[in-house]
C-alpha cells in the first residue's frame, strides 16, 4: 500500500512538511503489524511477514555472534539518507563503533557499515531502486537484498559516485561472503525461508 501526504492545508505557509514532520503523522497513521517508511517523500506502507522477521532476526544474531551483544545492529529504526524525502527504517543496519546519533537523536547514514533488506511484493521496487540508489549515495559499504519468492540474495558493495560497483547474486543455501569488506564476515543463509 502507498500513501502520497498530498493534503498540507493544514500548514499555514504552505511548505513542504520536513522528515520529521511526515515521521510524526507517519507514526499516527501506520496499522499495528505494518511497516511505514518515507522514500522520495512517499509514505510506503508493507504488512510485516513471518518470512520477512525469520530471515531479519536470522541475519542479526549471525551479527551480533560475530560482533558482539554491545554492537550496535537496528531494526526498523529511522535512518534519514542522501536525495529528497528519505527517510527510510530499514529492516536491519550496522552502525560503526563509535557511531553516535545526532542533535535530534538519528542515527547518521554516515555511520552505517552495512544494510539488509528483505523485500516486499508492493515494495520490492523501492529496494531495488531508490533504495539501493540512495544507499550508494550514502556511500554505505554493503547493501544486501534478500528476496524470499526468488530465493537469493542480492550483494552491492563498493559504492562510488552514487552507484555500487560491484554487484552479485547468490541462492538461498550459499553463502553471502562479506570476508573481504567492512564486515569481515560470511552470513549463512542456509535457514532462510522462502515465501
Amino acid at each position: 500500500m502507498t500513501i502520497a501526504l498530498t493534503d498540507r492545508t493544514e500548514m499555514a505557509d504552505n511548505s513542504e512538511l520536513s522528515s520529521d514532520e511526515m515521521f510524526e503523522l507517519l507514526y499516527g497513521i501506520v496499522p499495528e503489524g505494518y511497516k511505514g517508511e518515507i522514500v522520495g517523500g512517499v509514505v510506503h506502507m508493507a504488512p510485516q511477514r513471518g518470512t520477512h522477521w525469520e530471515i531479519i532476526g536470522d541475519a542479526f544474531l549471525q551479527l551480533k555472534q560475530h560482533f558482539g551483544r554491545r554492537s550496535r545492529i537496528m531494526s526498523d529504526v529511522r535512518l534519514d539518507l542522501p536525495g529528497e524525502g528519505n527517510a527510510f527504517a530499514p529492516d536491519l543496519f550496522k552502525l560503526s563503533d563509535g557511531a553516535d546519533q545526532d542533535a535530534k537523536g538519528h542515527w547518521r547514514y554516515q555511520d552505517v557499515e552495512f544494510v539488509l533488506e528483505v523485500i516486499s511484493r508492493g515494495t520490492a521496487d523501492n529496494d531495488y531502486g531508490r533504495k539501493k540508489a540512495a544507499y550508494a549515495a550514502g556511500d554505505i559499504p554493503v547493501y544486501v537484498i534478500v528476496d524470499p519468492y526468488a530465493g537469493q540474495c542480492h550483494v552491492h558493495t563498493e559504492p562510488k559516485d552514487g552507484e555500487y560497483r560491484a554487484n552479485r547474486t547468490l541462492d538461498f543455501g550459499d553463502p553471502v561472503d562479506l570476508t573481504d569488506t567492512v564486515l569481515g564476515l560470511s552470513l549463512d543463509t542456509g535457514s532462510f525461508p522462502r515465501d
